[in-house]
């Protein structure tokens, strides 16, 4: 059959538009190899992504937070048993450990058949697609949202209420949701928030924007809190980062006044002490005890 050139020419145009807009073809994630993915969304579609690499962070190098690694192991192991498990909000202060804490259950319990779902907050409408390809797998599954807030309309906040509801986009019994966020109710609050507020038999009965901010948080089961070390605590776990990172090295690095005050000045630079300004801290100072322990190379030697 002789077609016109110029149809011929027009139906390549159209189907490389078409083909730009479509997702790429992936094949099915091998979830026996594969122990983490992400949710790509491409213009009407998504597919899940294998995670090229996981960090490798131990429950053990996780210091500072013992009472709340203990509460949301506790969650997973439940999890992993097929036992009644919650969802959970972790929430509290920027690098307290929020998110390397799921991402260090992973690498413990991988073996167990945990893995782990990624998916951004503009994707959480994806929820119910990412439900159906995980639904028959033979493991069980955390659908991770980090540092998740929501502002006034978005649309991911009602799907993910549902999914959480246990009502039209229900997770299935091989999922939980971990979200992380800086937010205890995952809204912003504001002062005009408690106008509405009234007491009601000696009872504190907020207003109705407040409820239906406070609703979304309330829907899981479990609230763990991560707040900013005292001092004390904050050298303690520098002083544990230190030695760790030290004995890794294979170097000697004494605790010293010295050492002290640095650590403290650094998290005054810092505006916070966590773990993560702790761990930062401690590389730094490592190595650079590491870097003059060495030899200088010719190239390197002061004129």
């Amino acid at each position: 059959m002789n077609l016109d050139p110029e149809l011929v020419d027009q139906l390549r145009r159209v189907l490389t538009s078409v083909e730009q807009i479509l997702p790429r073809p992936v094949p099915p994630i091998d979830w026996g190899r594969c122990v983490a993915a992400n949710w790509r969304r491409h213009s009407f579609a998504g597919y899940l992504e294998p995670m090229q690499a996981v960090d490798d962070i131990t429950l053990e190098e996780l210091l500072g937070i013992d009472k709340q690694k203990q509460i949301v192991e506790e969650n997973t192991r439940q999890f992993l048993r097929g036992f009644p498990a919650n969802n959970i909000l972790l929430w509290g202060s920027r690098g307290t450990g929020k998110s390397s804490l799921v991402r260090a259950l992973l690498n413990r319990y991988a073996e167990a058949g945990l893995r782990i779902v990624q998916v951004d907050k503009d994707d959480l409408t994806s929820l119910p697609d990412i439900f159906c390809a995980i639904d028959q797998q033979p493991y069980r599954f955390i659908v991770f949202c980090d540092d998740l807030s929501f502002e006034s309309g978005e649309k991911s906040y009602k799907v993910l209420k549902s999914a959480l509801d246990g009502s039209v986009y229900a997770a299935p019994a091989n999922t939980l949701i971990y979200v992380t966020s800086n937010r205890r109710y995952l809204v912003p609050e504001y002062a005009t928030d408690n106008l509405g507020a009234k007491l009601v038999n000696n009872e504190v009965h907020y207003g109705e924007g407040v409820e239906e901010k406070i609703s979304l948080s309330d829907r899981f089961g479990l609230w763990v809190a991560f707040h900013v070390f005292s001092q004390d605590q904050y050298l303690h776990v520098v002083r544990q980062c230190v030695e760790t990172l030290a004995r890794r090295h294979a170097i000697a690095v004494a605790w010293s006044k010295e050492l002290e005050q640095a650590a403290i000045a650094w998290s005054h630079e810092k505006s916070k002490r966590c773990g993560r300004t702790a761990f930062q801290f401690a590389r730094r100072w490592v190595g650079r005890a590491l870097l003059e322990a060495e030899p200088r190379a010719p190239s390197e030697q002061p004129a």
